[in-house]
């Protein structure tokens, strides 16, 4: 008679995740963590693990308005569930949670928590070089699931442990990225950097990786161009210039573009990324393509105007991206204002424009070009007529898109196409890409205010959703 299989007298300990939504496992086999209330406690136990956290801070994590008077004893119930739900569901595991100080200790390894494995395999990373560190901080990285407790964060103390535990996330993201660019691995992370910089725009370390990777793409363009997004991002922002690492990168990239002579190609392509998110606006791209489209090849201005944070850029870049058969020569985009909102001088465009294209910094120079070649050029953010009447082509078949807050009536006759506020449907839409479908459906009143709080500009739909 063969024996019955033996049993363990302790069931195996559990495993949790926090760095998505929280979830926890015995032996493959997912565990129901109970109620909201009940989640919120452990959420925050598991975000100070092996710490003791006082009653008044789970009180203040559960209830952040108003808590009842039998606050203290409903914790209680919550920690004795938990302790009988983390053990066999029938008793409760011993030493794993239990009272100290005042308050109580989640006691785990740090193979029982994804936040602990990280944290491990970074240091163990750490003083490596690239080579060896590469493969310890990609398993880190691999633990990354989502937004850390996203399901938790209606409570302010869970929100702000998830965004504590998503900065982790992104320094040991950009510290991996940072060695495979150091074995000169660019073209493979370039698009997962690409993917992380749109959803932190302020992030420096990880944008200037995004640059390396660009450049070592051989993509030198889009890499200066992401250099004077968040330059401009950050001046709009927080009123700052980017710092030494980033200007270091950029002195580089253009250094290094300058001495290959890339920047003079026969067919220059300067145009920033397009914008992660693109919705709405299909009349006015139709109209600025029929403008810019002309029969017979004809070059000539239009003029696009429409009030500041309307998607007057990413409307021109758009465009200028779909016409790119049509304008062989080259797509420029020159920006007329600094990150400060004043006009550039007439020497710092031109200078950009000959460093584009190989001509000298003259306007008679940049007219005999444009009248040569067929190209399209955004003369973007003029600040009056005043700055771009010197750039504009005299004859030929390259044609120049001014965008423009203004009319800029001195420039007649101009084609003009006009960006105005998104209508509410188009907002809506805008900021469901960024907060997702169900949460604007859920709401829509507040979603309405929300998107006409922002002028119904693209802008400020954008930030409010990446908020």
């Amino acid at each position: 008679m063969t024996p019955a299989p033996r049993t363990s007298a302790h069931p195996s300990r559990p495993h949790f995740t926090v760095l998505g939504p929280l979830a926890a496992h015995r032996d493959g086999v997912p565990l129901s963590l109970g109620p909201l209330k009940q989640r919120l406690v452990l959420g925050l136990l598991l975000s100070r693990p092996n710490t003791p956290v006082g009653t008044d801070a789970l009180t203040d994590a559960v209830w952040p308005d108003d808590p009842p008077r039998t606050a203290r004893k409903n914790l209680q119930v919550y920690v004795s569930s938990l302790r009988t739900l983390l053990g066999d569901g029938r008793t409760a595991s011993p030493g794993l949670l239990v009272h100290d100080c005042g308050g109580y200790v989640l006691r785990v390894e740090d193979d029982e928590v994804d936040a602990l494995r990280m944290r491990r395999l970074a240091r163990s990373a750490a003083g490596l070089e690239p080579a060896s560190a590469v493969g310890l901080l990609r398993e880190a990285v691999g633990l990354w699931q989502s937004t850390p407790l996203h399901d938790l964060r209606r409570s302010p103390a869970l929100a702000a442990e998830g965004e504590r535990l998503e900065r982790r996330c992104l320094s040991v993201h950009e510290e991996w990225a940072e060695c495979e660019l150091a074995l000169g691995r660019g073209p493979a992370v370039v698009e997962e950097l690409r993917e992380l910089a749109e959803r932190h725009p302020l992030r420096e370390r990880l944008h200037a990786a995004w640059m390396t990777a660009l450049h070592q793409s051989g993509r030198r363009s889009e890499a200066l161009a992401v250099y004077d997004e968040y330059r401009q991002e950050l001046a709009r922002e927080l009123g700052l210039e980017p710092g030494g690492a980033m200007a270091d990168r950029y002195r580089d990239v253009l250094t290094e573009s300058r001495s290959h002579g890339i920047a003079r190609s026969a067919a220059p392509a300067e145009l920033p990324p397009d914008p992660p998110v693109f919705t709405g606006r299909g009349g006015q791209l139709r109209e600025l393509i029929d403008a810019l489209d002309r029969p017979g090849g004809e070059g000539g201005t239009v003029l696009l105007t429409g009030p500041a944070g309307s998607g007057k850029t990413a409307l021109a870049v758009r465009a200028a991206r779909l016409l790119a058969d049509r304008y062989p020569d080259g797509r420029l985009l020159v920006r007329l204002r600094d990150s400060a909102g004043a006009a550039q001088p007439a020497t710092t465009v031109l200078d950009r424009l000959a460093g584009l294209t190989g001509v000298p910094a003259t306007p008679q120079a940049w007219r005999r070009w444009l009248v040569r070649h067929r190209a399209l050029v955004v003369l973007d953010d003029a600040p009056g007529e005043h700055t771009v009447r010197g750039l504009l082509p005299t004859d030929g078949r390259s044609a120049v898109l001014v965008t423009a807050r203004g009319l800029l009536g001195g420039l007649a006759p101009v084609g003009r196409v006009d960006v105005p506020p998104m209508d509410p449907a188009e907002a809506l839409d805008l900021l469901a890409r960024f907060v997702g479908t169900a949460r604007v459906a859920a709401d829509r009143a507040a979603a309405l205010r929300v998107v006409h709080g922002c002028g119904l500009l693209p802008l400020g739909v954008r930030v409010a959703g990446m908020r």
